[in-house]
């Protein structure tokens, strides 16, 4: 295991990944190279700026393991760039077109007159037409860029193979089926991986492996999983330094479920025992803790760390310090707190909430940790958000009583 960023922190706070961007930041790359994107000065100055904010948001929520808010995706419906960022870049794909009704996930359908229809008939996506090869996607730069301006570690979080593999239409004698298509993408992104690796990046969330979606639909013993199973870990190959999270959610196009049936039930000892990584995040705040009790049988040995969502991204109800340590001390309850990181569910970026409510959300995250370290004799991290002095908005005493 390569706990490089949670070694020497007990119940560190951190937030999923995607973060509300600024108004002003309204420019998106469609395709471009970022290279490309940063010739251009107006470009080069927002994005920048950006990741300076998300970064400092965080910072000032007291966030002890920041992410640098996937502002790399462009800014579109439902925030499909999440997937579609890897397959605008890389060679065997071409165009950008509605999905066929015979290839849509047979979990992704749903009735007219629904959000979730007009997501998911509105995205558009690329046809296989050949080799799908590694072309670079940037993440190193994007990570320094993000890691420059802060001293708190900085993890990188992608969309993994199988979840792009959901929406792929085969329009090549390449492959003769999709396992085929999801395994030359798992093999691109693990090149990708290694290179912000490479880099200096030492801690990196590969984000919805479809294993607790598949696992409810076929059992856990099914082939289909086991494929998924060994796509995930050809896709983490040789990333033996680095800390790899591995981010499970029940859906967040616009903060919306996509499932009903949201048990880690099935998947429990797939994602607890055969997938390759230091950390496991669970959706638990939004499912009301259900399977927390899964834990308890390995309390103070499991062989990866949990990692608790301790607020909801689908709510707008900016979660109070308290609520987050009833949260944590329910986690508690059945896993060591040297094996316990808080979290949000999912993402509060992808057309999700306003700034101020992830910002608030986060700071809640980072109170609510201080809140149980002190009950547990540990010393509390700093948050400026929390400290009285460095409010926004102070009546000074003297013009007080000269009222």
């Amino acid at each position: 295991m390569a706990f490089t960023v949670t070694h020497d922190v007990i119940l560190p706070s951190t937030v999923t990944g995607s973060w509300p961007r600024p108004r002003w930041f309204d420019v998106s790359m469609w395709g471009r190279p970022l290279d490309t994107c940063m010739l251009d000065v107006r470009f080069r100055e927002k994005f920048q700026d950006a990741l300076a904010v998300v970064i400092g948001d965080e910072e000032r929520a007291g966030l002890d393991i920041l992410t640098h808010g996937d502002f790399h995706c462009d800014e579109d419906f439902a925030g499909r760039s999440w997937h579609h960022y890897p397959l605008q870049r890389w060679a065997g794909f071409e165009g950008d077109h509605l999905q066929s009704e015979e290839t849509r996930s047979p979990w992704l359908r749903y009735p007219p007159g629904t959000l979730l229809n007009e997501i998911y008939t509105a995205w558009r996506w690329p046809r296989v037409t050949g080799t799908i090869e590694h072309r670079p996607l940037d993440y190193p730069k994007i990570w320094r860029m993000a890691q420059s301006k802060s001293r708190k570690p900085v993890r990188f979080g992608t969309c993994c193979s199988q979840v792009m593999g959901l929406f792929l239409d085969i329009h090549t004698n390449k492959y003769k089926d999709n396992r085929e298509v999801v395994w030359d993408m798992a093999v691109a992104m693990n090149t990708e991986l290694l290179a912000l690796r490479d880099a200096g990046c030492r801690s990196i969330q590969i984000e919805e492996p479809t294993l607790h979606f598949m696992a409810n639909t076929f059992g856990a013993t099914d082939d289909k999983v086991k494929f998924m199973v060994e796509c995930y870990n050809r896709e983490v190959r040789g990333l033996d330094d680095v800390e790899i999270w591995i981010h499970t959610c029940w859906g967040n196009p616009n903060m919306q479920r996509v499932m009903e049936d949201t048990s880690y039930r099935a998947s429990f000892e797939l994602y607890l025992h055969e997938m390759k990584g230091d950390v496991w995040t669970l959706e638990t705040r939004d499912r009301n803790f259900k399977d927390i009790e899964l834990f308890g049988e390995y309390k103070g040995r499991l062989p990866k760390k949990i990692c608790i969502g301790a607020v909801s991204h689908r709510t707008l109800q900016a979660d109070r310090p308290e609520d987050v340590a009833d949260a944590i001390r329910t986690a508690l309850t059945y896993i060591a707190p040297e094996q316990l990181i808080v979290s949000s569910d999912c993402g509060f970026g992808r057309q999700g909430c306003n700034r101020e409510i992830a910002f608030y959300k986060a700071t809640a995250i980072a109170q609510g940790c201080n809140i149980v370290r002190r009950e547990l004799g540990l010393t509390p991290t700093d948050i400026p958000a929390a400290d009285p002095a460095l409010q926004t908005d102070i009546v000074p005493k003297s013009a007080a009583l000269n009222t």
